[in-house]
Parts: structure tokens; C-alpha cells; sequence
């Protein structure tokens, strides 16, 4: 799945079919190869970066690009020094642009704190008003700072030094109470690199973005709604296709998130994942035509329940490090005090907890007078 391997053979089959027509219609040809090659070529002065911050349960990202920035959410309520903390460790003064995708706490949570530190050009949010103290702190901080809200329009463009900013959802109004799928939509285009953006889009509305025809095919997808089964369709993913992708949750979140659904979708199409509840902030970097990451891809494919589980079963379970090490040299063989029985650890008639006593081998329980279980099986010798 090689897309700028995909891309390169296009070109050139566009280049030979343009070489022949010019063979066949030399008269003028050379102009228009000329004009051609003038139009599709994309100036990339330097480099442009993606900064997907690790701020817990929210999501939060931090677009630069030749001395531009631009901001895609806040994360929660409590999140908003944290984030501003980030932009200027940074080196960001003002932003060229700030999206806050949608009503929900954990998008634009911290965005009012982000205006009364950070200059905005631009401010863009749904046209869909929440009645909530956090979307109303958005909108005193807009007024207080005596900016203006900015509503998403399909097909507008916004430049970020060479790059290009596309808004490509909200397609529809017409969700009822669904906030996640009013949230604002970008494509982020540098040279031949490509980054998608789609907050909390789920079913519905990624479905009207392919029914209108939106091109969202993708280098780095961030995944929608912390990687939630409610979103990420096979359609969707199929028309992205991108390379890479970013799921941004907190560890052991109460959602589950990431679900294991997304994850296999994932995985089913070769695509490389990073994860901020395992591997902290992630940023990735090009220069219009490579991409490279602060961190190697996850490789454990495990859902947010997974891990919770995991985390929750080892702190239940928790015991001193020298508890745990006896433990597991002694659990090998386990006698039963009562019936001076001993048992395997995949024996079904195993004791009662209180009743366990623990051996390192079948001849040390023999020793203390314990007889082998007779429904034991694979005894360990």
C-alpha cells in the first residue's frame, strides 16, 4: 500500500500521455506542458509538522508550518494551560488558525483559555450552539477578545504558509442531537503529503462526506472519536487509505477507547498505528513528500478495554515484588492442607484459596506427604 508509489505511476502515465499527444500536436504543446508543470508544482520551503498532543481523554492537535501554526482543538476543561504550555514550548506566538470541531468538554475544553493567551486570525466552530458553560467560555473569550466566529464551509481553503487547509465537514445540519457529527473537517495538504482531520465524525456523517464526493484520501488519518467502533467505517477507510494513522485517548479511559473493532480494520489494511495512551504526544514531520515520526508504530493492537482490564486485574492483584517472585517460583505445584492432596495449575479441582499451599515441585510435595492428584494432568516434573 504504497500511496506516493500510487501517485508517482500516475504522473507518469500522465506524463506519456501528454508526451504523445505533443508528438502527434507540436504546435503549442510545448505552452501547455509548460503551463501544466506550473500548476501542479506545490513550493515547500521547509517543513510542515503535526503535533498530536497527549492530553488525556480529548484530542488536541498542533499544525506548523513555516513559521504558521494552527491549532485543532483543546482537549478538556482542565486542559487548557497544558495546551498553551505546549504551543509555546513551541515557539508559537500567535495562531494563523484555530478549530474548535465541536461542543463536546474534551475538544473545545481548553480552547477559551488557548484565545486569552494566543492571538487568532481565524476562529472556527460549527454553527451549532451548545447550551453549556464550556461552549459558552468559548464564545465570552471570542467576544472579550474581540474576535469573530468563523462557520465551516465545504470546499473553503485557508493557507498555512504552502499549505492548504480544506473544509470538508460538517456536510449536514440535519444530525438531531448527534453533536459528534457536526464536527468540523479538515484536509491538510503540504506538497504531496496529506493529513485528515474528522473530531468526532461518526457513521453518518463520514457517509455524507463520500456521498458528496469528498476526496479524503489521506497520508495520516487522525482517527475519529478516539478510535470509538461508532465511527471509522470500512467504507471510509477504504476511500482515505492513508499510510498512517493516529488515535489520540487517555489510558484506561472509561470509553474503551480505542475499540477493538477500529483496531482490526486497522491492522486488516496494513496501516501503521500510533497511539498517545501508549506512546505520549506524537508528532509527525514531512517535507511534502516523506513523513517521518517522533516514535515507531504500536505494536500491541490492544483496545482501551484491554488495558484497562489489564491494569485493573494488576492492581487487584498487586503484591510486593518479592511477594510476586516467591509466588511465581512456588506455583507450580499446589497442595490441599485438607485431603493432603497435590494439584498441577491446570487441574479443574483445584482448592480453595485459604486451603492452597504452594510447592516448587511435585517431589517437595511428596516430601512434605502430599499424594498426586489422580485427575491431574501434565504434571510438571
Amino acid at each position: 500500500m504504497d500511496k506516493n508509489k500510487k501517485r508517482t505511476n500516475l504522473k507518469r502515465l500522465l506524463a506519456a500521455v501528454l508526451a504523445a499527444v505533443c508528438m502527434l500536436f507540436p504546435a503549442g504543446c510545448s505552452q501547455t506542458a509548460a503551463e501544466e508543470t506550473t500548476t501542479q508544482q506545490v513550493k515547500t520551503n521547509g517543513k510542515l509538522s503535526v503535533h498530536y498532543m497527549d492530553i488525556g481523554q480529548g484530542d488536541a492537535a498542533l499544525i506548523q508550518c513555516e513559521g504558521h501554526s494552527m491549532l485543532i482543538d483543546a482537549g478538556n476543561n482542565n486542559k487548557g494551560t497544558q495546551v498553551c504550555s505546549y504551543l509555546k514550548s513551541q515557539n508559537v506566538d500567535k495562531l494563523d488558525i484555530a478549530i474548535g470541531t465541536h461542543g463536546d468538554a474534551d475538544h473545545i475544553g481548553g480552547l477559551d483559555v488557548v484565545i486569552y493567551n494566543f492571538d487568532c486570525d481565524t476562529i472556527i466552530m460549527p454553527d451549532r450552539k451548545r447550551d453549556t458553560k464550556t461552549w459558552q467560555d468559548v464564545i465570552d473569550a471570542i467576544d472579550e477578545k474581540n474576535d469573530t466566529l468563523t462557520y465551516p464551509e465545504i470546499g473553503k481553503t485557508y493557507s498555512l504558509g504552502s499549505a492548504t487547509v480544506e473544509i470538508i465537514a460538517p456536510c449536514s445540519y440535519d444530525y438531531g442531537d448527534n453533536e459528534n457529527n457536526y464536527s468540523v473537517g479538515v484536509l491538510i495538504t503540504y506538497g504531496e503529503s496529506k493529513f485528515l482531520f474528522t473530531g468526532d465524525a461518526e457513521a453518518e456523517a463520514e457517509a455524507d462526506m463520500l456521498k458528496n464526493g469528498i476526496d479524503i484520501d489521506c497520508d495520516v488519518f487522525k482517527v475519529s472519536h478516539h478510535g470509538s467502533s461508532n465511527a471509522n467505517t470500512s467504507a471510509f477507510l477504504d476511500a482515505a487509505l492513508p499510510e498512517y494513522a493516529v488515535i489520540s485517548c487517555a489510558e484506561g479511559n472509561d470509553y474503551g477507547h480505542p475499540h477493538q473493532e477500529v483496531l482490526n480494520e486497522l491492522r486488516s489494511r496494513g496501516i501503521k498505528v500510533f497511539r498517545t495512551d501508549e506512546q505520549g504526544t506524537i508528532v509527525a514531520v514531512t517535507d511534502g513528500k516523506n513523513i517521518t515520526f517522533n516514535a515507531s508504530p504500536s505494536e500491541s493492537w490492544l483496545s482501551g478495554n484491554r488495558l484497562k482490564s489489564d491494569r485493573e486485574n494488576s492492581s487487584a492483584g498487586s503484591q510486593t515484588a518479592q511477594q510476586k517472585t516467591e509466588s511465581e517460583t512456588l506455583s507450580r505445584i499446589i497442595g490441599n492442607r485438607n485431603s493432603r492432596k497435590y494439584h498441577t495449575t491446570d487441574c479443574g479441582n483445584l482448592p480453595m484459596e485459604k486451603n492452597q499451599i504452594l510447592f516448587s515441585s511435585e517431589k517437595e510435595a511428596e516430601d512434605a506427604g502430599y499424594e498426586k492428584c489422580k485427575n491431574c494432568s501434565n504434571a510438571v516434573e
